[in-house]
């Protein structure tokens, strides 16, 4: 079984981390301003906030390395599998962009297996890759529904 396949497992610590960038993006109760400002664009961070929150979400299995808001980069620790401790993956989330937008989201995987008592670089499938991007991409677009519906 893939690392992957507990993606959907309940988030810990990024989800403390999305709630608070959830709760600085309402802007505190003010009116917002009319059609001017995409909702994609209302943010208090650096990059598209809905894709900031979904990427948050879906690496939150694994434990954050990094998470820089204004640069739009996450980068998680190495992640094994417990019904796979012999692989484990480590993941960089890149958002390029303050739209919601496929283009603006960059995911990089790298995998290791265990051999010989160490950790040996094995290659990383590009479905599994993209199918994290997928992932990020639809939860984001959930969030901008919720906020804008």
């Amino acid at each position: 079984m893939s690392a992957f396949a507990t993606i959907r497992r309940p988030a810990t610590l990024a989800v403390a981390i999305a709630a608070t960038v959830g709760l600085a993006a309402c802007g505190g109760g003010r009116e917002r301003p009319q059609a001017d400002l995409a909702a994609a664009q209302v943010t208090t961070i650096g990059v598209n906030s809905y894709l900031w929150r979904a990427a948050l979400d879906a690496v939150s299995f694994a434990p954050l390395l990094q998470a820089d808001s204004n640069g739009g980069v996450i980068v998680t620790d190495w992640y094994a599998n417990p019904s796979n401790p012999a692989e484990r993956v480590k993941i960089t989330v890149t958002i390029l962009d303050s739209n919601l937008r496929a283009d603006a989201l960059r995911v990089a995987a790298s995998r290791q297996v265990s051999q010989g008592g160490g950790w040996v670089d094995a290659p990383v499938q590009a479905a599994t890759v993209q199918k994290l991007e997928d992932i990020i991409l639809t939860k984001a677009r959930e969030l901008r529904r919720d906020a804008v519906g």
